[in-house]
């Protein structure tokens, strides 16, 4: 009896990170969740409130995307697709949140989660990488598909 419980606590087990690894080669962390996510709504009013000044600079964008390469895409993958250390930032809950909120979570990390807090980066160069992040595309279960 002890020998058929072990077995199958061990085949679960292989599930359980067979599907990890699947969730992972398609481009998405498995431990995407809308718990991952949580951090955007924490964000106050008045930072949600907040207007990204570099909004429209198409400078502003490819200065984020240089810093996005240096400092995020090790953990959030080369696209934002989502990486073995963070989230996918191409899914709606990051998509539709506000610049302002998008800023907040940067500036103050969410280093429980072991994402950095990145206040010590220069105000003009977080809201470079808010400006890149918002032109990363949505993804949506059909695009994912294909």
């Amino acid at each position: 009896m002890k020998g058929l419980f072990l077995s199958l606590s061990m085949l679960l087990l292989g599930a359980v990170v067979a599907l990890a690894q699947a969730d992972r080669s398609k481009g998405r962390n498995a431990g995407d969740s809308r718990f991952d996510y949580a951090e955007l709504s924490k964000a106050p009013e008045k930072a949600r409130a907040r207007q990204n000044p570099l909004a429209g600079d198409e400078t502003a964008v490819a200065g984020g995307r240089n810093l996005f390469e240096r400092h995020c895409a090790e953990c959030h993958g080369l696209s934002g697709e989502g990486g073995k250390k963070g989230p996918s930032l191409v899914v709606p809950e990051v998509q539709d949140a506000t610049p302002g909120t998008v800023f907040w979570v940067l500036t103050n990390g969410v280093v429980r989660r072991g994402m950095p807090v990145w206040s010590k980066l220069p105000e003009a160069q977080r809201w470079q990488l808010v400006s890149y992040l918002k032109t990363l595309k949505i993804e949506t279960p059909t695009a994912a598909a294909k």
